[in-house]
């Protein structure tokens, strides 16, 4: 189907519309449009590669701080804090990330119901999900789509949404540490 979709722009029977075709341009080649749909891609990876290693220090990131960068609070919080506080505190981050994963996969197999295993793996993939198509996005590694990065974005549903999600998880982790008692 993506070939054949590749394949049909210019044609009479054209699958996607012409500003589709280029979301996939600016995607494989930012500098094709840098003042347009490239735009978002370059400025997160030169906001990602001026924070060094330990970063320009807080509120001194020029890409922030100017305001090339925009949404930056939301969409692109992860290119701001790495260019602040570099690259050892953004790797912290996905550090801390991946513990939470783990920890929401630890507690789905020590889960004694098949039901709350399963609700726990799927609100551990969610979690995933957010986070990675988030840092990919940020790093050019896909398309910039509008993924905020879990609770970390300015933005009350999504943070709401993934607290609620944590108290499920913590709640099948207290419901597996409770004594059965027999009568």
């Amino acid at each position: 189907a993506v070939t054949l979709a590749l394949l049909s722009r210019g044609a009479d029977w054209q699958i996607l519309r012409d500003y589709q075709y280029l979301r996939i341009d600016s995607f494989l080649n930012p500098d094709l449009d840098p003042l347009g749909a490239g735009y978002h891609a370059i400025q997160s990876k030169i906001a990602l590669g001026s924070g060094g290693i330990h970063g320009r220090g807080f509120l001194n990131g020029t890409q922030g701080q100017l305001r090339f960068l925009p949404e930056q609070h939301t969409d692109f919080i992860f290119t701001i804090l790495a260019e602040e506080f570099g690259l050892i505190w953004s790797l912290l981050i996905v550090v801390i990330y991946i513990v939470m994963l783990i920890i929401c996969i630890l507690i789905a197999l020590h889960s004694k119901d098949r039901f709350q295993s399963l609700l726990a793996i799927g609100i551990a993939g969610i979690f995933f999900l957010y986070f990675s198509v988030n840092l990919a996005m940020v790093t050019g590694l896909a398309p910039v789509v509008g993924a905020p990065l879990p609770l970390i974005s300015y933005g009350g549903s999504s943070a709401i949404m993934q607290l609620f999600a944590f108290g499920i998880v913590l709640a099948i982790s207290a419901g597996n540490s409770q004594p059965t008692h027999d009568l």
